[in-house]
């Protein structure tokens, strides 16, 4: 086993202390998308990617429509060992490979000079069969081989001088066992950014640039908690965290102290920019060449934890990211999600493909057997991210290659409908890095809502911590609950990730949601004023809006009292609905996201989308099951709506079963035009070709009704 090669789950629960004695348990790697309010957002050949905000950025179409798949080659490997290899996934229609070889081991200069000649010698093949490499190559990490007993990179080599360290001192170096990715007898020494590995890794990034790949896929850029909380406080870290702040690095994790809270802001803009120096080395040697990290952290608490926050690389150029979006059971897949996890599963996908701007974003599509891993892929394209396709829990096999052959066929014939459509989502709702930061710490990771095991069900997600359920998460379960309420109203919306907010983020939104909404910079608190006061509605909840700053530090007065209709000093009314300027904010003091998040109540969902019905009634309607995730995009003449029917999914983990269901799309036909033609595409039909279906129309209302395996994709051409 290579380094990381191979695995994709983390199976690691630990507990460690925090703040006040504050007991952390954290799921290791738990899982490794200027106009005014209500404008139409036109295509164009440049047309941001439905779901994506951000700057545009050029990516190549190869990147932009990519189907990625696992093919690496032994060491000893000659062009007739890698020809079949590169054979067997053209005929599967993969588009990318990713090659994952001996990168993730420490090696002499020799042994990688040689290695780089055979990454030359696959290229090539591939590049002649008409497919494009992306190499992966751990960016902290480097294991040692039989490194516990024998010589290692920590005991011989600079990495006891170049280890991340832990609060109390000491070196983030362990030895097999701990992980599942580092074998028995093998070490594992994880470095850090502010050290000399930088330039030593960047210039082997350079070398690796000039062997004519593609693309760099660095793993995992991370202050990994394996074995210790809290890295980097080693005194490399230490001087540069003095250098960004002009404070002294803390000694111990205590979320009241400043000067602790500033240090976690830190590590997200500390490897931010290592991400960026990574892409900067490679495009140095080759202009063309693209970099997507492999970001572990999704929606949820993980970023805080070990730093990485993914939605800081939005706006950057020739940077993008491969999401790891973690599934349930590694042996399970998600077989036995409920409702509310499959939410949550939407709910990371549609975080990934947000936070990676207009940029492609790429994503694991896991699956344990070819049903649930086709449903899952159907999410990851409902969302508009880029499926690396493998079987839980490794990612050198497809969970079934038919499967794979036949979803990837259907990818390359609607490539344009799935990834250059742009959103017709007039919701949005906001993901706030400090609020996930810095709102009510507590134990857990929050990936998923249900923490048990079904029966039968090993290597759990949770481990059976309940602690790890975001409905445990005072922020994150609004978050998500938010994100619950609008999926199974089959409102379309778009994430938008906080870093970088401008006005230009949130053109085209009529409703913005602020859930539990405290930790705000003045920046994004004019931004959002702004936004209301040009005739936009926000939905703010929870009982401290905006009341602290950026850092977690308490603010006198609250960012928004303005816009809310009350300052600190009053009473906080259960709710309020307040005029500004052209806009309009509605506040809920009770966390209702959360509330539903916990138990499916309709009441409590019909209060939380009141606002959406009252400013913003969405232009596309379902009738049928709640379900049915419905997503709404526009393609030059043509209205896309994707359908992923989840009703197989219950209040409680059940056998997993397709079960297709018949369901009513009504579309607000634009005033002046006409359908011309109604298609519909799947994959579960026996080809990718779209088949004209019957349409009704009652004054501006088209009317489309069919029947949904696992998931479809309608086309309404207009004239």
């Amino acid at each position: 086993m290579n380094g990381r090669r191979g695995l994709s789950r983390r199976s690691l629960l630990r507990t460690g202390l925090g703040a006040g004695g504050l007991a952390v348990t954290t799921s290791l790697l738990p899982g490794l998308w200027g106009r005014a309010p209500g404008a139409a957002r036109a295509a164009s050949p440049d047309a941001v990617p439905a779901g994506a905000s951000g700057a545009a950025a050029a990516f190549p179409d190869w990147a932009r429509f990519a189907r990625v798949a696992d093919g690496t080659f032994d060491d000893d490997a000659e062009a007739r060992d890698m020809k079949p290899v590169i054979d067997k996934l053209k005929a599967q229609n993969v588009s990318v490979i990713e090659v994952d070889t001996i990168l993730s081991n420490w090696l002499p200069d020799d042994e990688f000079a040689t290695h780089m000649a055979q990454m030359k010698r696959f290229s090539d093949l591939a590049h002649a069969a008409g497919i494009r490499v992306i190499v992966y190559y751990p960016s902290l990490e480097v294991i040692s081989v039989g490194g516990e007993k024998g010589t290692s990179f920590y005991k011989d080599g600079d990495g006891k001088n170049w280890v991340q360290r832990g609060l109390d001192g000491k070196p983030n170096v362990f030895y097999g066992s701990l992980v599942v990715w580092v074998d028995p007898g093998d070490e594992s020494c994880w470095v850090s950014p502010n050290s000399p590995w930088r330039d030593f890794y960047l210039n082997r990034v350079k070398a690796l640039a000039r062997t004519g790949v593609d693309a760099i896929w660095p793993d995992v850029p991370i202050y990994f908690d394996g074995a210790l909380s809290w890295c980097d406080a080693s005194t490399w870290a230490a001087t540069a965290f003095q250098a960004d702040t002009g404070l002294t690095l803390p000694t111990k994790a205590d979320w009241s102290q400043p000067g602790f809270r500033r240090y976690v802001e830190w590590r997200h803009h500390n490897l931010n920019r290592f991400q960026l120096d990574i892409a900067a080395a490679g495009r140095s040697v080759n202009p063309d060449l693209v970099t997507f990290v492999e970001t572990v952290t999704m929606d949820y608490k993980y970023a805080t934890t070990v730093g990485l926050d993914g939605a800081y690389l939005r706006r950057e150029d020739g940077v993008s990211h491969v999401w790891e979006v973690d599934i349930l059971g590694n042996y399970d897949g998600m077989r036995h999600a409920t409702v509310s996890d499959w939410t949550c599963l939407i709910s990371m996908y549609k975080y990934a493909r947000a936070a990676s701007g207009t940029k492609p974003a790429w994503a694991f599509s896991y699956g344990w057997k070819a049903d649930d891993a086709s449903l899952v892929m159907a999410e990851t394209l409902a969302a508009g991210c880029n499926p690396y396709e493998v079987k839980s829990p490794f990612k050198t096999d497809s969970t079934d290659t038919a499967m794979r052959t036949r979803m990837y066929g259907f990818v390359a014939a609607h490539e344009r409908e799935l990834f250059a459509a742009v959103s017709g989502a007039e919701v949005g709702v906001y993901h706030s890095s400090a609020s996930r930061d810095f709102v009510s710490p507590v134990e857990g990771s929050g990936m998923y809502v249900n923490t048990k095991p079904p029966a039968g069900v090993k290597d759990w997600w949770s481990f059976d911590a309940p602690e790890e359920s975001c409905v445990q998460q005072k922020w994150l379960g609004e978050f998500r609950g938010t994100v619950k309420a609008l999926v199974l109203a089959h409102i379309p919306f778009n994430t938008v990730p906080s870093p970088g907010l401008t006005a230009a983020d949130l053109a085209g939104y009529r409703v913005l949601y602020l859930p539990n909404l405290q930790a705000v910079s003045d920046a994004e608190a004019d931004v959002l004023r702004a936004y209301v006061a040009g005739g936009g509605t926000v939905v703010i909840t929870g009982p401290a809006p905006t009341g602290l700053d950026e850092h977690g530090g308490a603010r006198t007065e609250y960012a928004l009292a303005d816009v809310l209709g009350f300052r600190r000093t009053d009473p906080v009314p259960a709710a309020k609905r307040t005029a500004f300027g052209q806009g309009t904010c509605w506040f809920f003091k009770n966390l209702l996201g959360l509330t539903y998040l916990s138990r499916t109540d309709q009441p409590t969902a019909d209060k939380l989308l009141e606002p959406v019905r009252t400013a913003a009634p969405p232009a596309v309607t379902l009738t049928g099951d709640p379900r049915v995730h419905l997503e709404l995009s526009h393609l030059d003449d043509a209205t896309i709506v994707q359908l992923v029917n989840f009703t197989a999914f219950g209040e409680t983990p059940a056998a997993f079963t397709t079960k297709p269901t018949t369901c009513t799309v009504g579309l607000t036909v634009p005033t002046g035009r006409q359908v011309r033609a109604v298609t519909l595409s799947s994959p579960d039909h026996p080809g990718p070709e779209p088949k004209p279906v019957p349409w009704t129309t009652d004054g501006d209302k088209v009317r489309v009704e069919l029947t949904v395996a696992q998931y479809a994709l309608l086309n309404v051409a207009s004239q």
